[in-house]
């Protein structure tokens, strides 16, 4: 008790280690949560009802993990509260006998003392249950919240990455999203609800006692409510599957205006009072089916309380018949009526809270299915595995195609990448080389054809050990709001150590970017949080090759590595990666700065997803006729060291030697 006191009036938590390592300090910022409360779907309110022990198995399942003394200890004070409700009616019914009893108000008075009494202790033994129960209800939903949770983020990070840039997984991942929050919520309910039969049980019974024609009674009572609810809920449970998407566009909009990335165009375009005026339009266009929704269950809840009204008037109808047809005495009357009023409150509660427990389950059964088909969409574990490096990485009549698209991204393609040497990829938008890239790290699987890694096929590869041998460096690559060590170290979170960081650094000169710092390396990159900074496109290239180099893998990936650095440091870019390859890694570069890839050792030029060139600098400059020459004197003509470049027209098939496309 003395602890739970104490947890109620501490005002500052513990700081953890993750908020030092990632943030740099403590992190006390509210969000706030806007709870979704979905509804019912087709179902009666006895379906739901039936599938109320297999929710709460589920959750309890859940909770169980979570911590096993709490969840007892729920389970203990909720069956005495039950027990002391129904002892409760029990005295009542005495001290209502004791005092219609004949004799002075005093003798009447001294009879009912000990029920009273009895009373007054059952309250306080049930009033400290409840507390109990609450406290400990309390200290396990967080605790429930963080495993599904877990459980959510752990099935999005297996998924393949096909699974991710699928549009209907996505649906699937933002629906589930909300499952934790209401795995949570259940908690409390499957609480509310097994306290509620037990109250139920307790006044059922002692109607039963009293006079066992009253049970249907009170069943009947509580019948329109549940009805009522039903209802409503299936109307809200279908209107927000129908404005799904348009709330989450909403709320697209609504990021527009208040986001950093689009801060900019917002004030010098004047973007803002268009966004907002589009803004104003869908939250009227939301509010009137909001509104549609409250005027029926204003109607439906009118027509279930006349409904349960007229239950009570008929049951209070029969206590007075059974009274004046002298089968009930007036003592017992009066308990009966009590009995009646707790029990059909006791079964409204129980209804709603039923209903409730179907409606969070929704969330929850949206986040098994997630977590299903996660699994089934996972990358695979175990395979044949690739613990060295290969001497070669072949593409053997590589074809792909994503499962949005009809046209192939690559067309039977073949490439070899040799171990220790710069490979670059060149060609249009939408050529093809950034999904070549994703199949040569293993992130996708050819659709026809084979990757091998030396002998082994990419699809029957231990894709753990292949992701191992991989360092990806991208035009976006991710710009993490952590500190600086952080954002270096997460190229290798296993490799933390001091020493390591700072080699990464210094190979990058991000060790020199972390002395213009307030923190140096500790320093937090994120504007959004007090004390955070914010670094240049080229400060976070340096940061990005620093990680590239924490990685220590022998296939690296650079893809438009230096696409923010002015033309010094792009020089020193290019050359820094390149040399990688003396320390025996298989550098491969996906550029359009043509000077840059000049002295790789072999050149693929890829067009609307076919090979069409290959070679290196020399061998395709000398080609009259080479798309790569043309690509390279276009450049160069923009410093003025050639004469113009004349392209020919598109031919009568269509094709054209710089024909454009979407990105890749």
């Amino acid at each position: 008790m003395k602890r739970l006191w104490k947890r109620v009036w501490k005002t500052e938590p513990a700081v953890s280690e993750s908020e030092v390592a990632l943030f740099g300090g403590p992190l006390r910022y509210d969000l706030g949560w806007v709870r979704h409360e979905y509804a019912r779907l087709d179902t009666k309110f006895g379906q739901a009802a039936r599938m109320v022990p297999t929710l709460v198995g589920s959750t309890l399942r859940l909770a169980w993990r979570a911590d096993r003394r709490a969840l007892l200890t729920i389970g203990i004070a909720e069956v005495g509260q039950g027990l002391t409700q129904a002892a409760g009616l029990l005295v009542t019914n005495q001290v209502i006998q004791a005092l219609l009893k004949d004799g002075d108000n005093l003798a009447r008075l001294h009879a009912a003392l000990p029920a009273l009494i009895a009373g007054c202790v059952i309250a306080v033994v049930g009033t400290i249950l409840a507390c109990l129960s609450t406290a400990c209800t309390g200290r396990l939903e967080p605790k429930v919240e963080r495993l599904a949770t877990e459980q959510f983020l752990e099935g999005a990070t297996r998924a393949e990455l096909e699974a991710i840039e699928d549009g209907e997984f996505r649906s699937l991942l933002d629906s589930a999203y909300f499952g934790a929050q209401s795995s949570r919520a259940m908690i409390g309910i499957c609480v509310a609800v097994v306290n509620g039969v037990f109250s139920l049980v307790a006044a059922a019974g002692v109607v039963t006692v009293l006079s066992p024609v009253l049970l249907p009674l009170l069943l009947l009572i509580a019948l329109p409510r549940g009805w009522g609810a039903m209802h409503v809920g299936r109307r809200r449970y279908a209107s927000r599957m129908q404005w799904i998407e348009h709330e989450r566009a909403k709320r697209l909009v609504n990021n527009l205006i208040t986001t950093r990335d689009s801060a900019t165009e917002v004030r010098v375009h004047q973007v803002g009072r268009f966004l907002l005026d589009h803004f104003r339009t869908m939250g009227q266009t939301a509010e009137a089916e909001q509104t549609r929704l409250a005027d029926g269950r204003a109607v439906t809840e009118l027509i279930a309380a006349a409904m349960a009204g007229l239950a009570t008037a008929a049951t209070f109808a029969g206590l007075g018949a059974l009274w004046l047809t002298g089968h009930m005495s007036a003592a017992t009357v009066a308990t009966a009526a009590l009995a009646i009023r707790t029990g059909s409150a006791s079964l409204g509660a129980l209804v709603d809270n039923v209903l409730r427990l179907h409606e969070e389950s929704l969330y929850v059964r949206d986040l098994d299915r997630f977590r299903d088909e996660a699994e089934r969409r996972a990358i695979p574990t175990g395979g044949e595995p690739v613990s060295t490096f290969p001497d070669q990485i072949t593409f053997e009549n590589v074809s792909f195609t994503y499962p949005d698209r009809d046209t192939p991204a690559l067309r039977d393609v073949s490439l070899t990448f040799p171990r220790g040497a710069v490979i670059a990829l060149v060609g249009a938008n939408g050529s093809g080389k950034t999904t070549a890239v994703k199949l040569l790290a293993g992130l996708h699987r050819p659709t026809a054809g084979r990757v091998l890694w030396g002998p082994t096929d990419l699809v029957e590869a231990d894709r753990a050990d292949i992701f191992q041998h991989v360092a990806v460096l991208d035009q976006g690559f991710q710009r993490w709001p952590f500190t600086l060590r952080t954002n270096i170290q997460i190229g290798q979170p296993e490799r933390n150590a001091d020493d390591d960081i700072t080699r990464a650094a210094a190979y990058s000169g991000a060790d020199k970017l972390a002395t213009t710092l307030p923190r140096g390396l500790s320093t937090l990159l994120a504007r959004q949080f007090r004390g955070g900074q914010e670094l240049s496109g080229g400060q976070w290239q340096t940061v990005g090759q620093a990680r590239l180099r924490h990685r220590q893998a022998s296939l690296v990936i650079a893809d438009e590595p230096t696409s923010a650095l002015d033309p010094e440091a792009e020089i020193e870019s290019f050359e820094r990666i390149r040399r990688l390859a003396d320390e025996g890694k298989t550098v491969v570069l996906v550029s359009h700065r043509m000077a840059g890839i000049q002295h790789a050792d072999i050149i693929y030029v890829l067009d609307q997803g076919h090979l069409v060139e290959s070679g290196t600098h020399q061998e395709l400059m000398a080609l009259p006729d080479s798309q790569y020459r043309r690509m390279y004197l276009m450049q160069a003509q923009q410093y003025g060291t050639v004469a113009p470049v004349v392209l020919p027209s598109p031919s009568a098939n269509g094709d054209s030697t710089h024909a454009t496309s979407a990105p890749d």
